[in-house]
């Protein structure tokens, strides 16, 4: 049994020495992949890199990871293999010589050689390509910055928490991008060229690796504009009147809607969404708007301008007039102010060739052919055309007005006006005889001269005095005199009521009486009044007593509390001052009174005059009945047919007045030769009856 343990072992070294005489006469190591070269592995997972060898025994291994050696080793040998510090919780070296990553991390991916070398032996290696892959998660699609139509180009990129991309797709609307003019496709990112607007849509783009695949999308929007804007005012018209109410927008095409802005000026007016709303406008609101539209987000501006017209109508109408040059030239004149624009103002009938704005006016030498001649001033405004005329005429035929009044310091004032219509207004002067009246304490005359005042305290100074006052223009001239009277009353009336118990007296002075108040007076039973006590006296007075006293001015009174069944009578006394006029004529109401003395003897002395003449008649009577008979008993004789002839004659009627309490009609005032100033309410016109036609027949 011994020398068969001793055989074996010498039948294996026998082996070994044939086996190693045979590997040396092949002088070749082999090494080989087993598997694929190229491995794809998830990271922290444990992947191999596995080879074979023939050749050589105990041969000499080293890893490179690109070009740098990882791990060195003898295999066979006891020495544990050299590995890089950084590396050993990774990588780990198989008996044979494979490679095995320990939760291989994503940056091992690498080329990795397998070198092999046994001294005599020509170097084996092989290679491997070994990619880390994680699971593709939570990609993100980005656009970092705007899209704008217009600009060089913009950018899409991708971004995700964590993944290795083997491959990558873009789309735009799901057709496939590939790179060309337009776009370019690049790692992580695409890039569009030249952007506009039709490249608004939806991108998408596909990631995929060995372990998983991800498509995200987004959405872009090509921003453009602002285009060219649209300026529009509404209601559109060519102008608007000041007042309107109106509305100016400003849009325009863009992506987004652009925001527009309106100035005016230095002024930002109020708006709303671009569009200006204009109520009540006025003419300081006319001018260049101008609209400013920015895209907020490609901060694009574009800027452009509408004038808008307001205009304004002049106030009123145009004013025509004549003016006195030098109380010699006509100067015509018309004038329009105000308004927007102003307005050309001409006239046609005097020249074709001159114009002006606002106001504008010809002279002409004064002649007879202007005397009543219309002109016309053409008023041309944008809103309207107007128009006013104006005729020069010489002064006309005038009356002269006289008003007096009590000043403050107790003189009597006695205003005379002279007016003479005419055109241009007419000059007026004052003479006192033949020497002109001059401004001073007792004469004073109004700014336009229409008036002279005459002032002093002693009624007599204004008596009997003569004034003149002369009305001129260019066209010619009117003069009148003026003779003042004391103080008198014209014309005297009384009114009743139904009742008898009030009574209205009404007056009236000469044009040129001097008067500053009235008394007016009554006599008769006193009227009612209330005592102390509260009773009421009555009485009776044979004489005119003052019951009221009235100022100048006042032309009528009411006198209240009569008795219908007593009889008043009343008169007015015109005062200048303290000096009385001639008392007015007496008014009487009340019933009839009995018959006076005069009566009497008058009624006395007709009575026999009456007897006799009614005898006389019944003598003549009796002769024409006599002669009458004496000639029917006379032969007659046939005569032809008679005629009959009528007669119309042509009655005087006067109006059946029935007066009550001796009261006469009121006065007819067509016959007073007053002015209406004179006159404190309006008088009624007595207006005869029609004739009447009678016809007679004989």
């Amino acid at each position: 049994m011994a020398w068969l343990g001793g055989f074996g072992r010498l039948c294996a070294v026998f082996l070994a020495i044939f086996s190693f005489s045979f590997q040396g006469a092949s002088s070749q190591l082999v090494v080989s992949p087993v598997g694929p070269t190229l491995v794809n592995a998830l990271a922290g997972s444990n992947v191999t890199l596995a080879v074979s060898f023939t050749g050589a025994d105990d041969p000499t291994v080293t890893w490179l990871m690109g070009d740098l050696p990882v791990v060195t080793w003898t295999i066979g040998s006891d020495v544990p293999p050299d590995i890089d510090e950084d590396r050993k919780k990774v990588l780990n070296i198989e008996p044979k010589g494979s490679l095995t990553f320990v939760n291989v991390p994503l940056g091992y991916t690498s080329n990795y050689t397998f070198e092999m070398t046994k001294s005599g032996l020509a170097k084996s290696v092989t290679s491997f390509t070994l990619e880390v892959f994680e699971r593709i998660q939570s990609v993100i699609l980005t656009q970092p910055e705007f899209a704008i139509e217009g600009r060089k180009l913009f950018t899409l990129q991708y971004g995700m928490l964590q993944g290795v991309v083997q491959q990558q797709m873009w789309l735009f609307n799901d057709i496939e991008i590939n790179s060309n003019s337009q776009y370019t496709v690049e790692e992580r990112s695409l890039v569009i060229h030249g952007p506009n607007r039709r490249d608004t849509g939806r991108y998408t783009v596909f990631l995929k690796n060995p372990f998983s695949s991800v498509t995200t999308h987004i959405n872009v929007t090509v921003l453009y504009g602002p285009e060219k804007p649209i300026l529009e005012a509404l209601p559109a018209q060519p102008f608007y009147l000041s007042g309107d109410t109106l509305s100016v927008s400003c849009k325009a095409e863009g992506f987004p809607l652009p925001t527009a802005k309106w100035d005016f000026g230095s002024q930002i007016p109020d708006q709303l969404n671009g569009v200006l709303n204009l109520t009540n406008v006025q003419t300081n609101q006319a001018g260049t708007y101008t609209c400013t539209l920015v895209s907020e987000q490609s901060i694009e501006k574009l800027q452009m301008n509408i004038i808008l017209k307001v205009y304004e109508r002049p106030s009123g109408n145009p004013m025509c007039s004549v003016q006195s040059v030098n109380n010699v030239n006509l100067q015509y004149y018309c004038m329009w102010p105000g308004g927007t624009p102003q307005a050309v103002l001409s006239f046609p009938t005097l020249s074709n060739t001159s114009s002006g704005v606002e106001t504008f006016s010809l002279t002409f030498n004064a002649s007879d052919n202007l005397n009543g001649k219309t002109v016309t001033c053409i008023a041309d405004h944008p809103v309207e055309q107007n128009q006013c005329s104006m005729t020069a005429s010489s002064p006309m035929k005038f009356l002269p007005s006289v008003m007096t009044r009590v000043s403050s310091d107790g003189k009597i004032v006695v205003t005379i006006e002279c007016v003479s219509k005419a055109s241009p207004e007419a000059v007026v002067s004052w003479s006192q005889g033949s020497e002109t009246v001059a401004a001073g304490t007792t004469y004073q005359i109004s700014s336009n001269a229409t008036q002279l005042q005459i002032r002093d305290y002693n009624v007599s100074n204004f008596i009997l005095q003569n004034y003149t006052c002369s009305c001129s223009n260019p066209l010619g001239s009117q003069r009148r005199e003026v003779h003042l009277q004391g103080p008198s009353i014209s014309d005297f009336s009384l009114f009743r009521n139904l009742n008898g118990t009030i009574v209205t007296l009404t007056w009236e002075v000469p044009p040129t009486s001097v008067v500053t108040g009235f008394d007016i007076q009554m006599k008769g039973p006193y009227l009612p009044n209330k005592s102390r006590g509260g009773t009421q006296k009555r009485g009776s007075a044979d004489v005119f007593q003052t019951i009221q006293q009235k100022p100048g001015s006042v032309r009528s009174v009411d006198i209240f509390s009569l008795d219908p069944s007593l009889t008043y009578r009343f008169r007015v006394i015109p005062k200048a001052l303290m000096t009385e006029g001639e008392p007015s004529e007496v008014q009487r109401i009340g019933p009839g009174e009995g018959l006076s003395r005069a009566a009497i003897a008058g009624i006395a002395a007709g009575i026999p005059c009456s007897l006799l003449f009614i005898v006389l008649l019944g003598i003549a009577i009796y002769f024409c009945f006599h002669s009458d008979k004496n000639k029917s008993r006379q032969r007659r004789y046939p005569v032809s047919r008679a005629v009959e002839k009528a007669i119309t004659t042509q009655t005087e009627m006067t109006p059946h007045i029935l007066l009550t309490g001796g009261l006469k009609s009121p006065p007819d005032y067509n016959r007073l030769n007053l002015t209406p100033s004179e006159r404190s309410m309006a008088l009624p016109t007595f207006v005869p009856p029609a004739p009447v036609r009678v016809a007679t027949t004989v």
